[in-house]
């Protein structure tokens, strides 16, 4: 025993028990950490966000919480995210070379309508489907009259995020504008933005990646170096709110008024799944000459959604590799007008009155659309003139030039 002592008192056996004992705590350690990333693992099984992140939040608990953008459900936690913030309204392309785009499956709203020479562009509204979690949104464009007009329906300042817009600024003109009949004034989207108050050089709420916005809230997608620049950027919505905090653009502004304190909600429901559909599939185009935008919805009664079919391809989002659904898909008829200047600019008449459908449940309801301006909310009436009630969930709406066809 005593040979023992003297043994582990020395210097050798000092340094065997050192090492032992380093060996054991960081056998506790890794153990220890192995059970807890074990334990944070099981935990969230269930709460995997559309793009596959782990989501800030629970998914799994109840959804008790009503979207006031489309009526969807989520969790209280998700609304207690979202009740922090205001939607943001992003400009996103649609160009044949820029699919599959970032985002659009976690859109609460989207609106699709022509940009210029038949390609068509989405104004995505981001405000619950985005609240568990960070998100790439893309790729993001240039802005245009009508989709503010829409935009402008979404409470007071929301975050409208674009890269530039239809305008007459000219570097290299006398007085720095464009010569008379380069860009139509009824399309000038920056005018527009200025004459409604959104922009305010770095303060306002309009984020313009060409102007007032850049990293780390818009910027260029290193996946997408392969295309042409206008095909490369995109935003983070966690980064886009930290901007619009630094502007004074939460729930609330700076002055204490929220969001929405004069939005209008539509009315919603709960949807309830046809079986035998009479609106299976729904397929139109925009312009006959650009087959690659055609669009086509197809009913899927599991679900009790739509699936969308882009150019004869199922619509996917990049960041999930899922097809894009709605619950809800409206169509409405607008007036054309176009080119319209020597920039090929189309202008579309989005207030008024028109003639609409909304395919839900596998069902069509045909009836008309009214918007008396730009900040009042576009509302779908039946044949009787009563407002329709959307199916809680997505919503997209296309946007169409009058006279083209619907098959169904």
């Amino acid at each position: 025993m005593e040979k023992i002592n003297n043994w582990l008192t020395s210097k050798n056996g000092m340094l065997v028990l050192g090492f032992l004992g380093l060996f054991l705590v960081s056998t506790g350690v890794s153990l220890a950490g192995f059970t807890f990333l074990n334990k944070d693992s099981s935990s969230n099984v269930n709460s995997l966000s559309p793009t596959g992140k782990v989501s800030r939040v629970d998914l799994s608990k109840p959804k008790t919480e009503m979207c006031p953008i489309n009526g969807e459900m989520f969790t209280k936690e998700q609304k207690e995210l979202w009740m922090k913030r205001r939607p943001i309204l992003a400009v996103i392309e649609n160009h044949l070379d820029s699919r599959p785009q970032s985002g659009l499956s976690v859109a609460d709203v989207v609106y699709e309508t022509v940009a210029e020479g038949g390609i068509t562009r989405f104004l995505a509204v981001f405000y619950c489907g985005i609240a568990d979690n960070n998100y790439t949104i893309g790729q993001v464009r240039s802005a245009r009259v009508y989709l503010i007009n829409y935009a402008l329906e979404y409470g007071s300042n929301p975050l409208f995020v674009h890269w530039g817009g239809a305008n007459n600024i000219c570097n290299n003109c006398p007085g720095g504008i464009k010569p008379k009949g380069d860009i139509d004034p009824r399309v000038d989207a920056y005018k527009l933005l200025e004459k409604i108050g959104w922009v305010n050089g770095r303060y306002g709420n309009d984020m313009n990646g060409a102007t007032n916005t850049g990293y780390p809230a818009l910027f260029t997608d290193d996946r997408r170096l392969n295309l042409a620049t206008e095909h490369q950027k995109v935003g983070s919505t966690d980064k886009i709110y930290e901007e619009a905090t630094k502007r004074g653009y939460d729930y609330e502004d700076s002055e204490g008024q929220a969001w929405n304190e004069n939005f209008v909600k539509w009315k919603f429901k709960e949807g309830q799944a046809s079986t035998s559909p009479t609106a299976s599939e729904i397929s139109f185009n925009f312009w006959d000459s650009m087959a690659g935008y055609d669009v086509t919805w197809k009913y899927d009664s599991n679900s009790n959604s739509y699936m969308r079919f882009n150019g004869g391809q199922p619509h996917k989002d990049l960041e999930s590799d899922k097809e894009l659904s709605a619950k809800n898909i409206a169509v409405l008829y607008v007036k054309e007008e176009g080119p319209v200047d020597k920039e090929h600019h189309m202008l579309y008449t989005v207030t008024g009155k028109g003639d609409a459908y909304l395919f839900q449940n596998g069902e069509v309801i045909e009836g008309t659309w009214e918007k008396t301006d730009g900040e009042d909310r576009l509302k779908i009436l039946d044949a009787k003139g009563k407002e329709v009630e959307f199916v809680k969930g997505k919503i997209w709406i296309e946007v169409l030039p009058k006279g083209n066809k619907v098959s169904y």
